[in-house]
C-alpha cells in the first residue's frame, strides 16, 4: 500500500497480488467546513465551545474530546484484536504502573498501518489547520494495557517538540466507579499541579488530544476493575516546542541539631538487646557491609503498644501533604516524558502530638540516639563518634590490640561515658551554634557546617498515597531511618514499601517493606533516591482482618554528619 494514497471509505479495496488494503477515516463531521472554523476560532481564542462531533474545554487547560472519531466499527474491531497480539511491556516505577507495546510507528500489520497513517497524515493536517501549529510528521504513537491497579501519576507530558497529546480509547462499556480515568489538574500561582478538576471516562472509539504546555497536568487513575481491560494508543504531534516559565523550588526543610537528652531515655525506650555493646558492634558490621540493616522489635513491646494505641485513637491532628503541587524537579518517562515530582501523603502536626508520640519523637530528636546511630552505622553523627581521619590516626598510632581496644571504645559507649560527656556536649553544641566567637570566622563556619543535625515527621499512610523521585536540593549523603507502626496484615502487593534507585536507573536497588516495630536504617549516597510506591485500592484488603485500619503509619527522619 503505498503511503500517498488517500484514505477511502468501505472496508477496503483490492492492492497489489489481489490483496485488500485496510483503510480508515476519522468523522467526516469534524472536516465539514463550517464546523472546522469554529473549532479553530475556539481554539485561538481559548473559550469553550460543545459539538455533538466534538467538544472543546479550555478548563483546565485547552484539551478537545472526539466521539466516534473512526467510522468503520469493523476497522476498530480488527485494530483492537491486532493490538492485542503485540508483545506488551511492564513498566514499573515511582510513577506509573501498566503494559506498553513498542513504539508503533514501524508495525506492518494492516489495521495499526492503516490508524498510523490516517492519525499522521489527514488527521494532523486537520489539526495543523485548526490550532495554527506547523505540526511536523514525527510519528510517536504507543498501546497501553492498564488492568486492575494499574495507574499512572501526574505528569505533563512535556518535552523539547511535542505540542499535542492524543489517546484513542478502545474499551469496553465504562463508567466512573471503574476508575482508570483522565484526571485533568488545575495548577497555582508556581504553575504547579495543585487538585483535580476534571475527569474524562475512557469511551470506545473516543479521541482526546490537548495542547502541551507548562500547565497540562494530568494522570491515569488507578484501575479498579478486576475484569476490564483498559486498552488505548497514545502518542504525540511534534512541533515548535512552547517556552517553560522558570523552574520552581519549593523551601527546603529546616533540619535541627539533636536535642539534649540522656542515655536513659535509651533504657526508657528501646529494646534492651540494642544497647549491648557487642551487639552494636556486630550491627555496625552489617551496616558498614550493606549499607542498611532492619532492627526487628526495636522498641520495648509496653512502649510500642502505647504508640500504636496513641495513634488508634485518632487524637493526631494531621496535615496534607500535597496535593500534588511539590514539583521539585523532572526526569524522563520510558524514552520520551518530562514528569514532575511529589508527593501525597498527611503528616502530624508535631507541636500538637499527643504525650506518647511527642515522647517517642524527642527519642528520634535526642543527642543519646544520634550516638547510638553512631555506634549502628559508623557514621560520626555525634562528636564523640569516630571520624575517618580518627580512625586513620589511631591505626597509624597503636598497635593491632591497642588499635582494636580504641576502636571498641569509640563506637560504643557505656552510659557512664555519655553521661560523663553531657556538660562537653551541651558545651559543644553551643559553640557550634555560634554562640562565642572564640574561633577565627572561617573555621567557625566550617565548624558550624559539619554539625550533625536531621529533620524527620510522623507520616500516616492510606491508599492512594504515594512519593515519587525528588531532588529538592544537590544531592546528600544521608541516613535514613524508618519505624513502622499498625503494619499487620500488610501486603507488598498494597505498595507503601520505600524503594531505593540508582540515579538514573529504574531497577530496585533496594525495598524496605512496612513491618510493625522495625527500625530501617538506610544509608544514600549522592547518586541513590527513594520513593514510596503509591498504595493501590488492594490495600483495602486490610480491613478484612483489621476493621478499623486504613493504612499504617511510620515515624520518618533523615540525619547528617
Amino acid at each position: 500500500m503505498s503511503g500517498k494514497r488517500s484514505a477511502e471509505p468501505g472496508p477496503g479495496r483490492v492492492g497489489k497480488k489481489g490483496k485488500k488494503a485496510v483503510m480508515a477515516e476519522f468523522s467526516d463531521a469534524v472536516t465539514e467546513e463550517a464546523l472546522k472554523k469554529q473549532v479553530a476560532e475556539t481554539w485561538s481564542r481559548r473559550t469553550p465551545f460543545s459539538h455533538e462531533a466534538i467538544v472543546v474545554d479550555v478548563n483546565p487547560f485547552l484539551h478537545c474530546v472526539i466521539p466516534n472519531f473512526i467510522q468503520s466499527q469493523d476497522f476498530l474491531e480488527g485494530l483492537q484484536k491486532e493490538l492485542l497480539n503485540l508483545d506488551f511491556h511492564e513498566k514499573y516505577n515511582d510513577l506509573y504502573k501498566f503494559q506498553q507495546s513498542d513504539d508503533l510507528k514501524k508495525r506492518r500489520e494492516p489495521h495499526i498501518a492503516a490508524l498510523r497513517k490516517v492519525l499522521f497524515e489527514d488527521f494532523r493536517a486537520w489539526l495543523s489547520d485548526i490550532s495554527n501549529i506547523d505540526l511536523e510528521s514525527t510519528i510517536d504513537m504507543s498501546c497501553a494495557k492498564y488492568e486492575y491497579t494499574d495507574a499512572l501519576l501526574c505528569h505533563d507530558d512535556e518535552l523539547e517538540g511535542r505540542r499535542i497529546a492524543f489517546i484513542l480509547y478502545l474499551v469496553p462499556p465504562w463508567d466512573m466507579s471503574l476508575g482508570g480515568t483522565l484526571d485533568l489538574y488545575s495548577v497555582d500561582e508556581h504553575f504547579q499541579p495543585k487538585q483535580i478538576v476534571k475527569s474524562l471516562i475512557p469511551l470506545w472509539n473516543t479521541l482526546v488530544f490537548f495542547e502541551v504546555s507548562p500547565v497540562s497536568f494530568h494522570q491515569v487513575s488507578e484501575v479498579l476493575s478486576e475484569e476490564k481491560l483498559r486498552l488505548s494508543i497514545s502518542g504525540w504531534f511534534h512541533g515548535p516546542s512552547l517556552a517553560r516559565p522558570p523552574s520552581y523550588c519549593e523551601p527546603l526543610i529546616p533540619r535541627s541539631p539533636h536535642i539534649p537528652q540522656d542515655h536513659e531515655i535509651l533504657y526508657e525506650w528501646i529494646n534492651p538487646t540494642y544497647l549491648d555493646m557487642d551487639y552494636q558492634i556486630q550491627i555496625q558490621e552489617e551496616f558498614e557491609e550493606r549499607s542498611e540493616i532492619l532492627l526487628k522489635e526495636f522498641l520495648k513491646p509496653e512502649k510500642f503498644a502505647n504508640v500504636c494505641a496513641a495513634l488508634e485513637k485518632g487524637d493526631v491532628e494531621w496535615s496534607s501533604r500535597g496535593p500534588p503541587n511539590k514539583s521539585l524537579t523532572s526526569v524522563a518517562l520510558t524514552n520520551s516524558s518530562t514528569l514532575l515530582l511529589f508527593r501525597c501523603y498527611e503528616k502530624a502536626e508535631e507541636s500538637k502530638l499527643p504525650g506518647v508520640l511527642k515522647d517517642c519523637m524527642d527519642l528520634l530528636h535526642s543527642e543519646a540516639l544520634f550516638l547510638l546511630l553512631s555506634n549502628f552505622t559508623g557514621l560520626k553523627l555525634h562528636f564523640l563518634a569516630p571520624s575517618e581521619e580518627d580512625e586513620i590516626e589511631d591505626g597509624k598510632e597503636g598497635e593491632a590490640a591497642s588499635a582494636a581496644e580504641s576502636t571498641e571504645e569509640g563506637t560504643s559507649h557505656s552510659s557512664s561515658e555519655l553521661e560523663n560527656n553531657q556538660a562537653t556536649s551541651s558545651t559543644t553544641s553551643q559553640q557550634s551554634d555560634g554562640e562565642t566567637d572564640s574561633e577565627p570566622e572561617g573555621n567557625e563556619a566550617k565548624k558550624e557546617s559539619s554539625i550533625p543535625t536531621c529533620h524527620g515527621e510522623l507520616r500516616r499512610w492510606k491508599t492512594g498515597h504515594y512519593t515519587l523521585i525528588h531532588d529538592n536540593s544537590k544531592p546528600e549523603f544521608a541516613l535514613d531511618l524508618l519505624l513502622y507502626c499498625g503494619c499487620e496484615g500488610w501486603e507488598p502487593g498494597y505498595g507503601g514499601f520505600t524503594s531505593y534507585i540508582a540515579k538514573g536507573e529504574d531497577e530496585e536497588l533496594l525495598t524496605v517493606n512496612p513491618e510493625n516495630n522495625s527500625l530501617a536504617l538506610v544509608y544514600r549516597d549522592r547518586e541513590t533516591l527513594k520513593f514510596v510506591k503509591y498504595i493501590n485500592h488492594r490495600s483495602l484488603e486490610q480491613k478484612k482482618t483489621f476493621p478499623h485500619r486504613t493504612g499504617f503509619w511510620d515515624f520518618s527522619f533523615v540525619y547528617y554528619e
